[in-house]
């Protein structure tokens, strides 16, 4: 029974499984707000533009079903709302961090192979 509590610990702390947790959290809450703002903002003005009270009753009849057209145009909205805000959200963190530190310049990857063979092929 150790030897299981001491793997699933390993299993924790190798995924850095807390982060992701904290992360998902924030993100659910994240979805709240655009949610709040889609519904309560942007969603209406589109609705109004269209003339119907409700969203999801915009489209139109083919015999007996109703082809809805504001469930696709709902979909789509969010979509780009969501992506739009995330895309400030990164834009704003990437400049909040300032320049980037170049990694400390050294011998590249390629460098240090050609090296390596070559010291192996002196020593044969």
């Amino acid at each position: 029974m150790k030897n299981m509590i001491a793997e699933f610990k390993a299993f924790i702390d190798k995924g850095d499984v807390v982060t992701i947790a904290v992360g998902l959290i924030l993100a659910l809450y994240f979805k709240t707000i655009v949610d709040a703002i889609l519904e309560g903002v942007i969603l209406p003005i589109i609705s109004a533009i269209f003339g119907e009270p409700n969203f999801a009753a915009i489209g139109f009849d083919v015999g007996d079903a109703f082809i809805s057209i504001g469930l696709v145009i709902n979909a789509l909205v969010s979509f780009l709302a969501v992506a739009f805000i995330l895309f400030l959200l990164v834009k704003a963190y990437n400049k909040s961090k300032g320049p980037e530190e170049e990694e400390a310049s050294g011998p590249s990857e390629v460098d240090l192979l050609t090296e390596i063979r070559d010291q192996l092929r002196a020593n044969n």
